[in-house]
């Protein structure tokens, strides 16, 4: 709080009120607030929409790359590339479309848990027969040893 003091001088006029030097900081702790609060909810969504339950590993996390392309294989089998369903037995096509850039993208394999490890293993064979050399297989953390 700023109090206007002022002299009185003999003879002197009245003077006027000196202005008050403080700075609201009110507004900008509120914004501040809005944006942590806008920051911690987007970092927090996860990367791909598709619902899948990932097993569990106690492996080093994988760190994500610009360029890496995320297939996700659901409970029912459906195959998604990013988040559009690729319909049955279109992968090699949807792979062939797939922009490669200068180049080679790293592939993230998502799948669900109950899935049939043959399952898997088709994904994974159509996606080195498309040359697809680097792909990594998400898992979610255990603190467990199995």
């Amino acid at each position: 709080m700023g109090m206007g003091v002022s002299s009185r001088r003999k003879g002197a006029k009245r003077s006027r009120r000196a202005a008050m030097a403080e700075i609201n900081v009110t507004p900008l702790v509120d914004v501040m607030l809005v944006l942590l609060i806008i920051f911690m909810v987007t970092v927090t969504l996860p990367a791909v929409g598709v619902p899948v339950e990932l097993p569990e590993s106690r492996a080093a996390p994988v760190e994500e790359q610009p360029e890496q392309i995320t297939i996700s294989i659901d409970r029912a089998g459906v195959i998604y590339i990013e988040d559009e369903a690729v319909a049955a037995g279109g992968l090699p096509d949807a792979l062939e479309a797939l922009d490669r850039g200068s180049e080679q993208p790293l592939i993230v394999l998502r799948g669900d848990r109950s899935l049939d490890y043959g399952r898997v293993m088709q994904v994974m064979g159509e996606l080195g027969r498309a040359g697809f050399t680097s792909i990594s297989l998400v898992t979610d953390g255990s603190v467990s040893a199995p």
